[in-house]
């Protein structure tokens, strides 16, 4: 009897034990997790306090009017009050679904052109160099042609954010095939990959990441191309974030101004991150990310 009781506190104690190394465990987990977000954030946090130094520093040397260049205190004042108008809300949907459809068109377009240019030698020496040209082109030089076929429309802007995304996405597509090992092709045709299951299964995943870098830059140029036709092709019936930005230029209004180029860079920047976190787990899949040891 004595020797059961024993036997059962043993039991509990080393319960209790491994119960308080699973709870040190998570704690330092945590903490792990707690640190990983603090190195990964002081540095932008730091940059961001620095251009906002540097910003107030030029204020005070009076380079320019107040009304001309405010200081961070009352543009950052407007765009809080910015941000609760219903103006802001609307014109980001609009800005928004622009975009989404705009890039999500350069992105059907570009993949299938580059796949295409990559796989046929006719195509590549028909097309290869133009879609570099295309690629290296101002996206604003194309606005003249898309007014004049579409007039002052959303059409307008669709077209240049396409013309603008497309040749870089398929640039991406056509170097992730081209980097792709023969080995890893004369793999995937022993193993009985054909065709469409041949790019499905063996070069798609292989060429992954520059297709992914190929669609990063894709995005930065359909934005800077919508940003473009926003301030270039105002639509008085329906507000956007590059009309209101003009608006503000219009009526002087400077803090509001700037408020507006702030909104339209952290979008970007979220963007960034969202592609940024695609590209840590590709690269962390691939063997190409260690994990922190602990």
């Amino acid at each position: 009897m004595a020797g059961d009781t024993i036997t059962t506190r043993r039991e509990e104690a080393e319960t209790l034990s491994g119960l308080d190394a699973l709870e040190i465990a998570s704690r330092q987990k945590v903490a792990g997790g707690g640190r990983l977000l603090w190195a990964a954030t002081w540095p932008k946090l730091a940059a961001i306090g620095l251009a906002i130094g540097i910003w107030q520093v030029v204020v005070w040397t009076g380079w320019k009017d107040p009304w001309a260049l405010p200081g961070p205190g009352p543009v950052f004042t407007d765009l809080g009050q910015y941000l609760l108008t219903s103006a802001f809300w609307d014109g980001l949907a609009t800005t928004a679904r622009r975009a989404a459809v705009g890039f999500l068109a350069a992105v059907a377009f570009g993949l299938v052109l580059g796949l295409a240019v990559a796989r046929s030698r006719i195509l590549r020496a028909a097309l290869g160099s133009m879609i570099t040209a295309l690629q290296t082109m101002p996206s604003i030089a194309w606005f003249p042609l898309a007014i004049l076929l579409f007039q002052l429309s959303e059409q307008a802007i669709f077209f240049v954010v396409v013309l603008g995304a497309a040749p870089s996405i398929a640039n991406g597509v056509i170097h992730g095939v081209d980097y792709v090992p023969p080995l890893l092709l004369r793999a995937g045709r022993n193993i009985g990959a054909k065709g469409l299951n041949l790019y499905w299964y063996v070069i798609a995943p292989a060429a992954l990441p520059a297709i992914v870098a190929g669609l990063k830059q894709g995005w930065a140029f359909a934005w800077r191309s919508l940003m473009a036709g926003e301030l270039l092709v105002v639509i008085a019936t329906k507000t956007s974030i590059g009309a209101q930005l003009v608006y503000a230029r219009e009526l002087s209004e400077a803090e509001r101004l700037i408020a507006i180029m702030i909104v339209i860079l952290v979008l970007g920047l979220f963007v960034d991150a969202a592609f940024g976190v695609v590209d840590r787990a590709i690269r962390r899949r691939w063997g190409l990310l260690q994990s922190r040891r602990r």
